[in-house]
């Protein structure tokens, strides 16, 4: 079944990580990528940070355009990749080996594909 697999973190908390740190981190993420190549559809992308993000949402008048998240959480997304495994516990399994999640404000979000759309065929 695939899955994405969205890896978030803290922007605040990134910011005070050591850049030796990182780079340790960075390397073991780049060596998960390549344990779990199997399994890694499509590894995806690391996202630019939340501050250059633009969002269009609804608005009374038609579609706004605004600069920043669409979201105030904490957390932000920083990247996503696609995987295909047997299951969800096949996906927590893998989401629980990132690396980063050893830094603290980071988390995995886990989310099936829609990979039916039966129900809009006429």
């Amino acid at each position: 079944m695939k899955y994405v697999i969205m890896f978030t973190s803290t922007p605040s908390i990134d910011a005070a990580v050591a850049p030796e740190t990182l780079q340790e981190v960075y390397g073991q993420v780049f060596q998960w990528f390549q344990d779990n190549e199997a399994v890694i559809e499509d590894s995806g992308a690391e996202l630019q940070p939340v501050e250059t993000a633009t969002t269009v949402r609804h608005g009374d008048g038609g579609p706004v355009v605004v600069d920043g998240p669409f979201t105030e959480a904490r957390e932000a997304v920083g990247g996503f990749s696609i995987i295909d495994v047997p299951d969800l516990d096949a996906a927590i399994a893998l989401a629980r080996t990132w690396p980063m999640l050893g830094t603290p404000g980071t988390s995995v979000e886990i989310r099936p594909i829609v990979t039916d759309y039966s129900q809009f065929e006429q």
